[in-house]
């Protein structure tokens, strides 16, 4: 017999109700969001995303408690193949022709390799320093541009590139005690992906976005599942929960990126990419009790603010008028 009286009982029309009622909340919510500025809007996605890595740095450490960093890796681009199939099913197989093969190959080795890097940093650093160290990925892309693509450089920027890698030499300390490897490792994180960008840079303008992110996920599956076979080890079921989540919050953190940028500017946004730290330094203290020092935090105050004057010179320039063409001077007469 039901605890509750008849006359109280929630019927059929009542949970209809209900349930039109929330749905009638949830739609009058998402139509106030698209009535806030475009700049608000992109914020909110990226702090999403952001949280969303932070929760996937989570994941990573705790799994990397009885997994090694490779199978963790096969996660997360198997679960990124998985959930690119339907897109492509639905693109049709013309999203999967490419003029750059070698590219793709180039792009995917270089992202791998920072995955790889970036998975044993959160495994055996904090995550604060080795979200703090991650920071520095302007940097080398400032390196690459100029050794790479040819870009010119200007005496601020490389300034800049200076005084934040001065922030990377404070958080690594040098001579002040034993030195870790993974803080190098974190480093090399930062370095990979900046080629990986360079390498995202070189494909032709017609290369669809989808094709560029479906060949990284087949290369870099492929090429993980080697050395994840030589250290694997079967994971029990929260382990497999665990991959799992590393793998779909992961691709979900990325969607929230790309659609905050594709929605707000840039300037505007990439400050709140930042709020990384914080959230990676609130679920170090309550989830891992790490305290990070006052060194990395002042290491990664200067990374930041090198990183942000970084970003702001390149929007001032990209906003800049060209320089009108010189003409020729007019031809003498008689």
């Amino acid at each position: 017999m039901s605890a509750i009286p008849d006359s109280e009982e929630p019927g059929a029309a009542t949970v209809a109700k209900a349930g039109s009622r929330a749905g009638g909340a949830a739609g009058t919510l998402g139509r106030r969001f698209a009535l806030l500025p475009a700049n608000l809007r992109g914020v909110a996605w990226v702090l999403a995303g952001s949280l969303g890595f932070s929760i996937m740095a989570v994941l990573i450490k705790l799994l990397g408690r009885t997994l090694d960093p490779f199978q963790i890796v096969l996660f997360r681009t198997a679960v990124g193949l998985i959930v690119l199939l339907p897109l492509v099913a639905r693109a049709g197989v013309a999203s999967l022709r490419t003029t750059a093969p070698l590219l793709h190959v180039g792009r995917a080795m270089a992202g791998l390799t920072a995955m790889f890097c970036g998975f044993y940093a959160f495994t055996h650093l904090p995550l604060a320093t080795a979200t703090a160290v991650s920071f520095a990925k302007p940097l080398f892309m400032i390196l690459v541009a100029f050794l790479a693509l040819g870009e010119v450089v200007r005496w601020r920027r490389w300034t800049a590139t200076v005084v934040g890698f001065g922030g990377v030499l404070i958080m690594l300390r040098p001579g002040a005690g034993p030195f870790d490897p993974a803080m190098l490792v974190a480093l090399m994180q930062a370095a990979a992906i900046a080629v990986a960008v360079a390498f995202v840079k070189k494909f032709p303008a017609e290369e669809r976005h989808l094709t560029i992110l479906f060949w990284f996920a087949v290369v870099s599956t492929t090429v993980a599942l080697a050395p994840a076979i030589a250290v694997w080890r079967w994971p029990d079921a929260q382990g497999w929960a665990l991959g799992v989540g590393v793998g779909v919050v992961g691709v979900a953190s990325q969607a929230c990126i790309v659609r905050g940028y594709r929605i707000g500017e840039a300037t505007a946004l990439s400050p709140f990419d930042y709020s990384r730290l914080i959230f990676a330094t609130l679920a170090g203290l309550v989830i891992f009790a790490e305290v990070p020092d006052l060194w990395t935090f002042a290491g990664a105050a200067v990374i930041v603010g090198s990183t942000l004057y970084i970003a702001r010179r390149e929007a001032r320039l990209a906003r800049a008028p060209a320089p009108p063409p010189r003409l020729p001077p007019p031809a003498e007469v008689g």
